[in-house]
């Protein structure tokens, strides 16, 4: 990246929008698709964005889909019904809520009787967004976004993680973020959730790399999803109750709050399309990480002196062989 990129990036209120505005490699050609016949595969959060449009496109690609949401019967539950009834898809809405232990534990062992044993794949995908300064993150906007961001990623890796340690198999990939790896002022809450998923996910790799369970972390960029729509209410909210005081401190910033939007014109099924291709992979070919963008991912060298560094660290230790197997040579 170069000087003057980082300097528009680091721009006053602007660096808000930077996410959504920033060119973010291409990952996976449009086409007829890679094969999931036979594949189980459960996503989170699948009311709007990735998690909508991979389950439509993982079932048409032959998988039997879980499309799990909240807050059931909405109407977005029912258009997934009726497009798999249209279409003929093996494609099951189920109620789960990634903050609630219950309805996450019901729903997992749901879908696995219907799938008959373990998962194939879990794709961790429910997420929010909140943004402003970190200052004026308050207790309740942190713990909401973290209980959503890695909290419910954790849930659902306990529920799933049983059945497949038991089938020694199964493949878990986690929606991550390009704000996972780099840091953009106004969004510092979100950012350090995505921080938390990007450390979260890699441990999990290796712990269960002996145990032939595989882990993804998928880095979108800027995506045209309503992910950031969906924030602004909460963010107005935020800077509504805090006092004029601290919002003074950060005028540029607090008037982007609630005020978000995704206007890049990049295409949103490039991330079901890099799952889907991850998924078709065989799990000793796939890589921890897969930067999902239109162009160049300001990401990928950090993700390179990550895993070399890494690599170094537990190359002559126990989790040598965890380290290869997760990393590579």
């Amino acid at each position: 990246m170069t000087e003057l990129d980082r300097r528009s990036l680091l721009a006053g209120g602007a660096a808000i929008g930077a996410l959504a505005a920033m060119p973010a490699t291409a990952a996976a050609p449009k086409g007829s698709g890679p094969d999931l016949s036979g594949k189980s595969i459960l996503i989170t959060g699948t009311s709007t964005g990735f998690g909508r449009l991979g389950a439509e496109y993982y079932a048409r690609q032959g998988a039997k889909v879980f499309a799990t949401m909240r807050n059931l019967p909405r109407p977005e539950a029912e258009q997934v019904r009726q497009l798999a009834r249209d279409d003929k898809l093996d494609l099951t809405v189920l109620e789960i809520d990634v903050l609630d232990d219950a309805r996450v534990d019901a729903g997992v062992r749901e879908a696995e009787r219907l799938a008959g044993g373990a998962l194939d794949v879990l794709v961790n995908n429910a997420g929010i967004m909140t943004t402003g300064p970190v200052e004026m993150q308050d207790m309740e906007a942190l713990r909401l976004l973290f209980d959503t961001n890695v909290f419910g990623y954790q849930r659902m890796a306990r529920a799933v993680l049983p059945a497949m340690r038991k089938a020694r198999s199964g493949y878990i990939v986690n929606v991550a973020s390009q704000a996972g790896r780099l840091v953009y002022p106004g969004m510092g809450a979100y950012s350090a959730s995505k921080f938390a998923v990007e450390s979260w996910a890699e441990q999990l790799a290796y712990e269960l790399a002996a145990l032939g369970i595989g882990i993804g972390i998928i880095e979108p960029g800027g995506y045209p999803t309503r992910v950031m729509e969906n924030s602004n209410p909460r963010s107005a909210a935020l800077a509504a109750r805090e006092p004029e005081e601290r919002k003074a401190a950060y005028p540029g910033l607090v008037a982007q709050m609630g005020k978000s939007s995704s206007a890049n014109p990049s295409d949103p099924m490039d991330v079901p399309r890099a799952i889907a291709e991850l998924i078709a992979m065989d799990p000793k070919e796939r890589p921890l990480r897969r930067a999902v963008a239109m162009g160049p991912s300001p990401q990928e060298p950090l993700n390179a002196l990550s895993a070399e560094i890494q690599r170094k660290m537990l190359g002559a230790g126990p989790f040598a062989a965890a380290a290869q197997a997760v990393l590579g040579r």
